[in-house]
C-alpha cells in the first residue's frame, strides 16, 4: 500500500516536470538575457538565485540611468557660444532710412486736404471724415479744423511742392553721421534725393579722409 503511494508521488512529480508553466515557456522564448536562467525547468537551484539577483540589479541600473537621462532632457539645457571678431576696416554698408507714414501730418494745410485727403485715406469722397468715432481726438481736432470747406474757395494744388513740403525732411531725420568714428556734415538737396546724396556724401568724406 505504501509502496504504490510512494510511486504515485514520484509520478506526479515526473509528470509536474516535464510539463512546465507558462512562465517558464515564457522565459526560455523570450529575447531577454538570463531570464530562462531564473525560471529553469526542474528544481530551483543557487544558479538560479544568482541569476535573478543579476538581471534584477540591470533592471535597476537601467531604470536608474534612464531617469538620470529624461530629468537631463526636461530640464532644456543649451550652449550658447558667441565669437566677436574685431575689424579694423569695414565697407561703408548700404543704409535705407524709411517712415511708416509718407507725410508729416503737422504740415497739411486745407488745400491739401481738399485735393489729397481721399488719397492720404484722411477724408471720403465726399471730404468727410470717415468713422469720427475711431480717431483719436487731438487728430480728429485738427481735422475738424482744417475740413471746414463752408465757403472755401481751393487754391491750385501741385503734387510736386505737396512732396517736398509735407514729405519726411532728412535734416530733421538724421542730425549727424558717425562712421568708425569720424564725423560727419550733412548735405541735402531735393526731398526724393536727399537721402541718397546725403549717404553718397558721408561715404565721400570718409574716402577722402581714409586717403589723407
Amino acid at each position: 500500500m505504501d509502496l504504490k503511494e510512494s510511486c504515485g508521488s514520484q509520478g506526479s512529480q515526473e509528470s509536474s516536470s516535464l510539463h512546465p508553466t507558462s512562465w517558464q515557456a515564457f522565459a526560455h522564448t523570450s529575447t531577454l538575457h538570463g531570464l530562462r536562467f531564473v525560471f529553469p525547468y526542474g528544481q530551483p537551484s543557487a544558479r538560479r538565485l544568482l541569476w535573478a539577483a543579476a538581471l534584477l540589479a540591470c533592471l535597476g541600473l537601467l531604470a536608474l540611468e534612464s531617469a538620470e537621462r529624461l530629468a537631463y532632457f526636461l530640464s532644456y539645457p543649451h550652449v550658447t557660444s558667441v565669437d566677436a571678431v574685431v575689424s579694423s576696416s569695414l565697407v561703408f554698408p548700404a543704409i535705407t532710412i524709411c517712415n511708416l507714414n509718407a507725410y508729416r501730418f503737422s504740415r497739411l494745410t486745407r488745400n491739401d486736404l481738399y485735393h489729397a485727403g481721399e488719397l492720404l485715406a484722411l477724408l471720403d469722397v465726399h471730404l468727410a471724415i470717415p468713422q469720427p468715432q475711431l480717431a483719436e481726438p487731438d487728430v480728429l481736432a485738427f481735422l475738424q479744423e482744417k475740413t471746414n470747406f463752408t465757403a472755401y474757395r481751393p487754391k491750385a494744388f501741385s503734387m510736386k511742392e505737396f512732396i517736398e513740403r509735407v514729405g519726411h525732411d532728412l535734416k530733421e531725420m538724421m542730425l549727424y553721421c558717425r562712421y568708425q568714428g569720424v564725423f560727419f556734415l550733412f548735405r541735402t538737396t531735393l526731398h526724393i534725393q536727399r537721402m541718397f546724396v546725403s549717404l553718397l556724401d558721408c561715404l565721400i568724406r570718409r574716402k577722402i579722409a581714409t586717403i589723407i
